[in-house]
């Protein structure tokens, strides 16, 4: 097995550090990348503004997410007490991993210095050394000449990735917008940073940054959403937000406000119970016997609480997201909406699904009806308890439409 190892401060990790990466693990054909924020990085000191450790840890596992399976972010040198040397962390990879063939990556700058840094004999004997490089001539032939010096001094193996053109921006750059953004900046930050990871900058108050949760526009809204979620519930958190906008446009409810629903609707999806349990217990939501012991229950009404009181979002959309999931007697328009969205945006793929999105068109009411009873078929094959609310709702429509 062929692993990376791309190690940095990540302060914050940006969109120039995830293209780098995805080139790297085509080019290399690696079955794993692990992305590793240092603890203390040994060639610098850390602002004053810095996020921490663990908090960078943290966006560089948003960052592997949105790389796919191969990525996964390792906390191996923040775990470990004092300076971050490469030197330490590979020779322990190969420990961990003693038939597997590692590979360093690092910049240009790092790849012509790298014999000064710590034990860099420990380094070439561990790991052969993927430099990214430009496609320019006079730095192929600095490529070559630190090449062949590493070769004949260390043994070293090394290759070059060559990168395609990237938005290129340093860090300290990158703080720097982040925090002029609330100060009249004309520059966007997020041009530079995968959504997920503007939106835990926003929600954790990092680099300046002054987001007020309770009054945030609909980007900063949809970042923090993002943030909370894994990658691949993106498709269908962005399907449901314009099927649910589009379909407030029809039926005379408010776009923005569906728009908003539908970005928080399923912001606690990936909780644990006892998340769910915590928040709810925290701001007195009430739950039955069936929905205190089911995730997949709970993340409505866990996702509505944040919605009412963190986010401060109208109640007409806090009941909606609390009724998506199982539906409820005495749905209102909006409610229905959500619902609908939900169950059928351009993600879905099942029978029923096509007739579905017709009449949702047509007739509320009786797509409705259609998404309970098919949401009803599908628990029981699976042997799942429906909730009452599902029954209350479906029989209150039946009855309404007859």
């Amino acid at each position: 097995m062929k692993i990376g190892i791309y190690g940095g401060t990540f302060d914050p990790p940006h969109l120039g550090h995830m293209e780098a990466a995805r080139v790297a693990m085509e080019t290399l054909s690696l079955d794993r990348l692990l992305i590793i924020p240092d603890r203390e990085p040994p060639h610098k000191d850390l602002t004053v503004e810095a996020a921490s450790p663990q908090q960078r840890l943290a966006m560089a596992a948003l960052m592997a997410d949105g790389l796919g399976p191969r990525a996964e972010a390792s906390d191996l040198e923040i775990c470990r007490e004092g300076k971050s040397f490469t030197a330490d962390t590979v020779e322990e990879l190969h420990q961990a991993f003693p038939e597997d063939e590692l590979w360093l990556l690092m910049g240009t700058d790092m790849f012509l210095t790298v014999q000064n840094w710590y034990q860099p004999e420990r380094i070439f004997q561990y790991a052969g050394v993927a430099a990214f490089a430009r496609h320019e001539e006079d730095t192929e032939e600095l490529f070559a000449q630190q090449s062949k010096f590493l070769e004949e001094t260390y043994h070293a193996r090394t290759t070059v990735v060559p990168l395609p053109q990237v938005k290129e921006i340093a860090s300290r750059d990158l703080r720097r917008m982040l925090a002029s953004e609330w100060t009249g900046g004309n520059v966007d930050p997020a041009q530079y940073l995968w959504t997920p990871v503007y939106g835990y900058i926003l929600r954790e108050g990092l680099f300046g940054t002054k987001a007020d949760l309770k009054q945030l526009s609909d980007k900063h809204l949809r970042a923090i959403s993002y943030a909370m979620v894994k990658a691949k519930r993106l498709p269908h958190i962005q399907g449901t937000e314009e099927t649910a906008a589009a379909l407030a446009a029809f039926w005379g409810v408010s776009p923005e406000k569906a728009r908003r629903a539908a970005i928080l609707h399923d912001c606690t999806k990936y909780w644990t119970l006892e998340q769910h349990l915590e928040t709810c217990a925290k701001y007195g939501v009430e739950l039955d016997e069936l929905e205190c012991v089911s995730v997949k229950l709970l993340h409505s009404k866990s996702a509505a609480a944040l919605a009412r009181h963190v986010f401060a979002e109208p109640e007409e959309e806090c009941r909606a997201i609390s009724a998506h999931t199982t539906g409820k007697p005495g749905m209102t328009t909006f409610d229905k909406i959500l619902y609908l969205a939900d169950y059928m945006e351009p993600t879905r793929d099942f029978d029923g699904v096509e007739e579905l999105r017709r009449l949702v068109w047509e007739d509320l009411d009786r797509a409705m009806i259609l998404g309970l009873e098919m949401s009803i078929e599908d628990l029981k094959e699976k042997g799942a308890t429906v909730h009452p609310n599902t029954w209350g709702t479906l029989e209150e429509l039946r009855r309404k439409t007859r």
